[in-house]
């Protein structure tokens, strides 16, 4: 991603609505896994660091990151040693260890996305699971993609067929950020046909952000229950077959 998305991640990502949306729908999506006491998790493609708290609150975390300037500021932000990581092909972690590898906003910046999949089974233990999320509907691309350096934005066709040529089984797969997906549509059709085609991770003023947390923290009740058929992203739940 540009240098310029790295700052405002560490600077918006514990108080921006989106990360704390996200962050609570996870959470929730982790703790119905059912994973082992004192699990082992591996997060790629960690970013500025803004998971691995909530993440820890499940068990013990190792992160793995390609920019050398995220490490770095992951690292301050966590106190913990962040590995370098390339999909496919180089993942600083041990394979055979752990219980979860997420990987959340991170496919869809690989453009060899089924071998890193590959890649990453290897690192599960026996009955390990791949947590994913990525972007949802490929018709949304808009400059927010081109900024982050995106490949492409996932259909749940699309993503259960990557896992399945990975040689991997989808044991779930849905839609999230759905109720705020009304809003964020027309606010980008509204930009489309102002030819204000701009990236929209900035902060909004407060009482708006904390609106639109709250709205999208409901969703933690919801996801994996009620099916979501529509949503601004995707998430899936992996094993080996």
């Amino acid at each position: 991603m540009e240098p310029s998305v790295y700052r405002r991640m560490a600077e918006h990502e514990a108080d921006h609505w989106w990360f704390r949306g996200r962050r609570a729908v996870i959470s929730r999506l982790i703790g119905r896994m059912g994973l082992p006491e004192n699990a082992r998790i591996l997060e790629t493609g960690c970013g500025t660091g803004g998971n691995l708290a909530m993440l820890s609150e499940f068990g013990t975390v190792d992160a793995v990151e390609y920019d050398a300037t995220a490490r770095e500021m992951a690292a301050e932000k966590s106190g913990a040693q962040i590995g370098f990581c390339e999909l496919p092909h180089r993942i600083e972690a041990p394979d055979g260890a752990y219980d979860l590898v997420t990987l959340l906003d991170v496919l869809e910046h690989v453009a060899q996305d089924e071998d890193s999949l590959r890649a990453l089974e290897a690192k599960l233990a026996p009955g390990g699971r791949i947590l994913i999320t990525v972007p949802c509907g490929p018709w949304l691309w808009s400059a927010h993609d081109r900024v982050h350096h995106h490949k492409r934005r996932y259909t749940r066709a699309s993503l259960r067929a990557t896992i399945a040529a990975a040689g991997l089984r989808a044991t779930d797969v849905g839609n999230f950020n759905s109720l705020l997906y009304p809003v964020a549509v027309g606010q980008r059709m509204v930009k489309r046909a102002l030819g204000k085609d701009s990236s929209d991770d900035h902060m909004p003023g407060r009482a708006l952000n904390a609106a639109l947390a709250g709205v999208f923290g409901l969703e933690r009740h919801l996801v994996g229950r009620v099916p979501l058929w529509f949503g601004l992203s995707l998430y899936a739940v992996v094993t080996r077959p």
